[in-house]
């Protein structure tokens, strides 16, 4: 039996005071659309659709680019959750088994949850997330229970005092037979006061017509919406909390934990070392024994196990570090790789390039990749050294055992063995700078006069 998702995404999100649609606001790199996707694939989804509406485009996009395999459905006016739910079911008519209902910017309800309703299943026809909060004036809906089933949904406004007073509440999320979802959906009315059709009130109509239901409970923190900034940075804080949390529990060693920030799917391996003010990007892969050292930004790249990185380097994305490799303070490397045991310790910038096994790359050391429309390689051998302040003018090849004199210009291949120098020659004139810094002086002067 297959498994699908249903994603509602339509909203407009308007208290995010924002031209972006809300599902596209990031946390830890990711649109919070993603995370919900993401959510869905740890269980082996077989069919994700996303509903669109506000910004339905842009929406898209991100969607797709994670998953090109998702499908994507627009709820041309927004009329509820039920609603906007009914607008999969083409894309799912020939698809059975079960389906979730879960929302875009609802981004941590996690695989186990999930497992969990999918094996509440087995007994129940409806499965509904619920999460326990004590306190009888939050506004969530709350769940009636009969031992194990679920017999109905009091909305807040509408729930007496004693039904406030009931811990369990709804977070909205659904799982059911996908057939079975459609068709009482089917019967889902909009006679209520914001002339809406609610996902809800299908348990109602279900248990009407035999179908059973039941409640799986999570800690609220999971079925936390993000609808504010503040609630925004507050799910930011708390994604990034977990990742310290599993980094450390998988023996990652962390100075300063709090200082560190992790991307959605950021892979660090036991035994590597991660210093004070290190920011990873989307997808980065840290193997063990790395040590990332203070003040540096990684995106997009992989480190092999041994390697050094900073303090105050950046990695973009297309960077590859084999084994061993130093990469120091104020080095940028982009689309490059770097070979086992080669070092690139300062002030240099090593893009679109390939860097050879043991050689050594000196201070201020530029590829010259870019010549305003495209870009060129440089590829440099193993054991090479690389003289201080050397430019090399893509695209251009330094032979292995090669070497370049400081202050060169490479502009043509250089053989394996040889040395490139290519620089003016250096004419010194005995007196001149004492003669310089007198007619300066004695210009600045007649200058302060006048003034």
């Amino acid at each position: 039996m297959s498994i699908s998702h249903i994603i509602l995404a339509a909203g407009m999100g308007t208290r995010m005071n924002s031209d972006m649609p809300k599902v596209l606001h990031k946390i830890a790199g990711a649109p919070l659309v993603v995370h919900a996707m993401k959510s869905g694939e740890a269980v082996g989804v077989d069919k994700s659709v996303v509903v669109v509406g506000h910004g339905g485009e842009a929406v898209s996009k991100a969607v797709t680019d994670w998953n090109p395999d998702a499908t994507v459905v627009t709820q041309e006016e927004q009329l509820g959750t039920g609603h906007a739910a009914l607008q999969a079911r083409a894309a799912l008519a020939d698809v059975t088994g079960d389906v979730f209902v879960a929302f875009g910017d609802t981004p941590f309800i996690r695989p186990e949850t999930l497992e969990k309703m999918l094996d509440a299943r087995k007994t129940h026809d409806i499965v509904v997330l619920g999460f326990d909060v004590f306190d009888p004036t939050v506004r969530y809906g709350r769940l009636i229970m009969e031992g194990d089933d679920l017999t109905g949904i009091v909305e807040f406004k509408d729930a007496s005092d004693e039904q406030r007073a009931i811990s369990l509440c709804n977070s909205g999320v659904i799982c059911a037979d996908v057939q079975v979802l459609f068709e009482l959906l089917d019967q889902v009315g909009n006679e209520n006061a914001s002339g809406e059709y609610y996902l809800p009130d299908i348990v109602a109509i279900g248990r009407a017509v035999g179908k059973t239901a039941t409640v799986v409970r999570c800690d609220e923190a999971e079925t936390l919406g993000v609808n504010t900034r503040a609630e925004l940075a507050r799910a930011e804080q708390m994604f990034q909390n977990a990742m310290r949390a599993e980094a450390l529990d998988n023996g990652v060693t962390l100075y300063a934990p709090d200082t560190v920030i992790f991307a959605h799917d950021t892979v660090i391996g036991r035994d590597a070392v991660i210093e004070p003010n290190v920011v990873f990007g989307p997808n980065v892969t840290i193997e063990s024994g790395v040590t990332v050292r203070a003040f540096s930004h990684l995106e997009g790249c992989h480190v092999s196990r041994g390697a050094t990185v900073g303090p105050f380097a950046r990695l973009r994305p297309g960077a590859e570090l084999a084994e061993d490799v130093h990469i120091g303070n104020f080095v940028e490397i982009k689309n490059a790789t770097i070979d086992e045991g080669a070092k690139v310790n300062h002030l240099s910038y090593i893009g679109d390039a390939s860097v050879g096994k043991a050689t050594n790359i000196g201070a201020g050391t530029i590829t010259c990749n870019y010549d305003g429309v495209f870009k060129h390689k440089t590829t440099i051998g193993a054991n090479a050294f690389i003289g201080s302040n050397t430019m090399l003018v893509a695209p251009v090849t330094v032979g292995h055992r090669a070497m370049t004199a400081t202050g060169t210009v490479v502009t043509k291949d250089i053989e394996n063995d040889a040395m490139a120098i290519g620089r003016t020659k250096q004419e010194n004139k005995p007196g001149f700078a004492t003669k310089m810094f007198e007619m300066l002086k004695a210009k600045k002067a007649k200058q302060a006069k006048g003034a």
